[in-house]
């Protein structure tokens, strides 16, 4: 059985990075929409001048920033606040911001309790 083609609102990928920002606008979920309009930051404008150039692995800050038609097929590194993850734009992340696919948060994992922290490790020798 063949693989079933993303479409995003009927359209093909290359329909979709043929998609001019005006035309995506109007596309857009209603948040992206707002962020659109109220137009970008003098850090996004940068960034997306650098996406523009051709460049390729561009790092970035910009976690606010909605994926873009113009952005597909890039590789861009997001900051986590600990370190850049290396992130590849399909078509499946049109309306979604940078930020929620470089994840700011691990998941704890507790070891057993440390020498002298309860009663019971006095019997644990110290190595």
């Amino acid at each position: 059985m063949a693989k079933k083609e993303f479409t995003w609102l009927g359209m093909k990928e290359d329909e979709i990075t043929a998609l001019d920002l005006d035309a995506f606008i109007d596309l857009a979920p209603s948040r992206v929409r707002r962020t659109l309009k109220r137009g970008f930051s003098d850090a996004q404008k940068a960034f997306l001048k650098r996406l523009s150039s051709g460049e390729n692995n561009i790092k970035t800050h910009c976690r606010d920033l909605p994926v873009l038609p113009s952005m597909i097929g890039k590789t861009i590194q997001i900051y986590n606040g600990k370190e850049f993850k290396s992130i590849t734009i399909t078509a499946e992340m049109l309306g979604h911001f940078l930020g929620e696919f470089s994840v700011t948060r691990k998941n704890v994992s507790h070891s057993g309790a440390g020498v002298g922290a309860t009663r019971s490790s006095k019997a644990v020798s110290a190595r």
